[in-house]
């Protein structure tokens, strides 16, 4: 690659990037000065690509950044890798890659993806309108991005994109190879468990109140918001206010856990000698993993109500409460609204997935001509409203859950099933008496929202994590 007329174009290309990342001109390219180059090109992990670029091998002083000579020998290197990168991708060896190519690649890995997902992709590449990714364009897209092979391109694509193949909401966050050999994962998997726990602290007298106006409110009892805080702050003071929080707290990290190490054994039952899941495997496992955390942490949840809704001094502490729940109404107490609890994930995990999904490529559609990634705003602005209309088709469902695991604590209350709390609710207080404290769980959603995200970055930040936002637009069910 030394001595023709290519390699005096190659070397003034590179030089002309040199200069462009050299920000403070100090002959020498740093770390960080290329961290917020590949920030500009976007996609991929810029501070492990940062990291990685600038320590290649034969550099003495890789805390110094790169000269000129190094960084053209870094980008020579870069160049031949990704050019065997093209060749494997443009299976039809004609100089171009076009969205089947594409389409076939993420099918290779056990990903279907639609004719319109492949042309965002390629559309965020294709600077001269052909529809078609030439060499030139490949290199330029990806010089600075470590990639090694065809499953590295693929997940580039995957979540420099945003590109939403079905499993986002359904399913535990579905990390790669290189983030779990890494530790990234249990790190984002802390993020946003530390996340969700500042959240619903913040949002704890909103959610108590919620489940105060679930079992208390009725027709003869017409408990409204302000009614309901000055009620339990009479009763409890202030504090009062924050009761069953811990317990809500303490549950994000088992169900996190379980969920998570669940969806890994299912999907390896799945897969057998496949490589990869498709998406419905994908969705199945997930369904299967959630199912599977919310049946082992459930005994939390009744333990959740109980401690929510006690007067001052009922209980001790957790363990009182559960030792009088055992002690008065057995072991199959802390199952008490099993059954509407894992029906209730039906509809909420159906709706949430249609309407995320519909909301993010109508804005696709119709504001982003230029680019596959909406941004975090929208991808919040999305997430926030899809979990809102999840809530409102199985909110009916959770309201009988919760009454159910708080009917044997209350005096005189009749001990029904499911079905049987359904008929009683509709006939005693008709069809808005399902929605009793839905005011305050929509009250809560916003702040839930902001708390939740600003805490996730700055966690993000002090554990040094590295993510894209496919990971953000699956850090909302942290929150509920």
């Amino acid at each position: 690659m030394r001595g023709g007329p290519g390699d005096a174009e190659r070397r003034q290309r590179w030089g002309r990037l040199f200069e462009e990342l050299d920000s403070n001109k100090d002959g020498r390219v740093d770390v960080r000065e290329l961290r917020q180059g590949l920030a500009r090109l976007g996609g991929g992990d810029p501070d492990r690509d940062a990291q990685q670029g600038i320590s290649p091998e034969g550099d003495a002083d890789p805390g110094g950044g790169l000269d000129l000579e190094e960084f053209s020998r870094y980008l020579q290197e870069r160049e031949q890798r990704l050019l065997l990168l093209f060749h494997s991708l443009d299976r039809n060896q004609d100089g171009h890659i076009d969205v089947s190519e594409i389409q076939q690649s993420f099918r290779a890995l056990g990903i279907s993806i639609s004719l319109e997902q492949a042309e965002k992709i390629l559309h965020s590449m294709d600077r001269d309108g052909t529809m078609t990714i030439d060499w030139q364009e490949w290199r330029d897209h990806f010089l600075l991005h470590s990639l090694e092979n065809v499953e590295d391109v693929v997940y580039f694509w995957k979540h420099s994109t945003v590109l939403d193949i079905g499993e986002c909401l359904t399913v535990p966050d579905e990390f790669s190879e290189q983030e779990k050999l890494t530790g990234m994962w249990w790190k984002q998997l802390v993020a946003g468990a530390v996340a969700g726990a500042v959240s619903r602290t913040g949002t704890a007298p909103l959610d108590r109140l919620k489940v105060f106006m679930q079992v208390h409110a009725s027709k003869t009892n017409k408990l409204n918001i302000l009614g309901g805080l000055k009620s339990m702050i009479q009763e409890g003071g202030m504090r009062s206010l924050w009761r069953g929080n811990g317990i809500n707290v303490l549950k994000i990290a088992p169900e996190s856990a379980i969920k998570f190490m669940a969806y890994e054994q299912i999907k390896r039952a799945i897969r057998g000698q496949q490589e990869t899941l498709h998406v419905q495997e994908r969705f199945v496992a997930g369904s299967l993993a959630g199912a599977t955390a919310q049946t082992i942490i459930y005994p939390m949840e009744v333990l959740k109500t109980r401690l929510t809704l006690r007067r001052t001094g009922q209980y001790k502490g957790l363990l009182d409460c559960a030792w009088q729940i055992l002690e008065r109404e057995g072991p199959r107490a802390f199952y008490r609204g099993y059954l509407p609890n894992v029906l209730g994930i039906i509809p909420y995990a159906g709706i949430d997935l249609a309407v995320y999904e519909t909301l993010k490529n109508r804005w696709l559609q119709q504001y982003s001509h230029d680019s596959a990634d909406p941004g975090i705003p929208v991808l919040l602005a999305c997430g926030t409203v899809s979990s809102t209309c999840g809530q409102i088709a199985s909110y009916p469902l959770a309201l009988v859950r919760t009454r159910m695991q708080a009917q044997a604590s209350i005096e005189g209350a009749p001990q029904l099933s499911m079905l049987g709390l359904l008929r009683h609710i509709l006939s005693q207080e008709g069809v808005w008496g399902l929605y009793r404290g839905i005011a305050p769980n929509f009250m809560k959603v916003i702040p839930a929202v902001s708390i939740s995200y600003v805490v996730y970055e700055n966690m993000k930040q002090a554990l040094g994590v590295t993510s894209s936002n496919g990971h953000l637009a699956c850090f909302h069910h942290w929150l509920w």
